[in-house]
């Protein structure tokens, strides 16, 4: 995280009132210069360890997480997201039924503004790798957790990308075991125009075909078709100020 501090309170606490309680919890921050180191010290004495330093970019500050984590199960929640109080309860009961899977997460989740005000819900049915790779290369990161016995040692994520590392990390993952959902909604994405998924325009694109390509995708995938419409859709509003949308389709919830 960096320079988060207007969300990153209200995000610690989603955390931190689980109502699961063995939650080891590490906060890293990009050695912020708003609030935000202020209010990690605030809650430094509830957490599990805090790094507060330079990093690389945000797929380096979070494998600086989960390097840390000792747990069964590890995820990542980003500092303008929150989780919802049953979230890692119903994860767990879930990896209790399926210790195989190597990603356990919500279908459903909940679209907030900056104001944390609810503005939509959407469902995503991810049965297994292909339909990454072929129909639909949506993933929710927010709530979603991997079974650490794939992830460390050698599926952490890949510290070159910046917009799409978790969609490269589930594509990874899933060649080691199947994916569990729960109906949800188990977490919330902070949906506003300054976020790095909406401001990354054609470089977010070439990321993500770049990763689909890597995994078996060609031009007649929908996924690429998706990203192409989306740079176009941009590009047209950009240039004339037009709004233009060609399906009810989001990318990632990085």
């Amino acid at each position: 995280m960096y320079n988060q501090g207007e969300y990153l309170e209200e995000t610690i606490n989603s955390v931190l009132n689980q109502s699961y309680p063995n939650i080891e919890y590490f906060v890293v921050d990009g050695d912020s210069k708003d609030n935000s180191i202020s209010i990690i010290e605030k809650y430094r004495h509830r957490l599990h360890g805090a790094i507060i330093e330079k990093d690389n970019g945000q797929s380096d500050a979070i494998n600086k997480g989960f390097k840390l984590a000792t747990g069964e199960l590890i995820g990542w929640i980003n500092s303008d997201d929150i989780l919802y109080s049953d979230c890692i309860k119903n994860i767990v009961d879930l990896y209790l039924q399926h210790p195989e899977a190597s990603i356990i997460y919500g279908k459903k989740i909940d679209y907030i503004n900056s104001n944390s005000k609810k503005i939509n819900s959407k469902t995503f049915s991810i049965p297994n790798k292909a339909h990454l790779v072929h129909k639909d290369s949506s993933v929710v990161q927010p709530g979603s957790f991997y079974n650490s016995k794939y992830l460390k040692p050698n599926n952490l994520l890949n510290e070159k990308l910046h917009y799409c590392m978790d969609l490269d990390l589930w594509l990874r993952l899933l060649n080691h075991g199947p994916i569990v959902s729960h109906p949800g909604p188990l977490s919330a994405f902070r949906s506003y125009s300054t976020n790095k998924t909406a401001t990354g325009n054609t470089k977010y694109s070439k990321e993500r075909r770049s990763i689909l390509y890597k995994n078996g995708a060609t031009i007649l995938s929908k996924p690429v078709w998706y990203s192409y419409m989306r740079d176009f859709r941009k590009s047209i509003g950009l240039n004339f100020g037009l709004k233009i949308k060609f399906r009810n389709w989001d990318p990632d919830l990085s």
